[in-house]
């Protein structure tokens, strides 16, 4: 491989009409460390992280939603009762698949976010 290549995801951005609030929600909820005013993650332990791409019209997420985070989670039931004991609206559907389990909520700004707790191998 040359240089030029991308080598992993540099960062995922959303907006929001009140900034300082949704990211002390999102580090008080769910613990993400935050660095110079953003929110970072160190993954130095090799673990996979993806960048799908969704059709124009997928009913993956909402439509208005150009963007949808996907965090990874070490226990999924237990994140997604910490979001709703702050406020999150927790979606009642759970996926599993060879990937792992999956939930949903949406944030105080209304953004849906998928949960990812992955499979042991991943």
């Amino acid at each position: 491989m040359g240089a030029g290549r991308a080598t992993g995801l540099g960062g995922i951005f959303i907006r929001s009409h009140d900034v300082e609030a949704l990211k002390r929600w999102y580090v008080e909820t769910l613990e993400l460390p935050e660095e110079g005013g953003m929110l970072v993650f160190r993954p130095d332990d090799g673990r996979l992280i993806l960048l799908a791409v969704f059709e124009s019209d997928s009913e993956y997420f909402p439509r208005e939603q150009q963007a949808m985070l996907n965090l990874r989670v070490d226990d999924l039931e237990a994140a997604l009762d910490r979001v709703r004991a702050a406020g999150g609206e927790v979606d009642d559907k759970r996926e599993a698949s060879e990937l792992g389990r999956f939930g949903w909520f949406a944030d105080p700004d209304g953004n849906r976010v998928e949960l990812w707790q992955p499979a042991a191998d991943l």
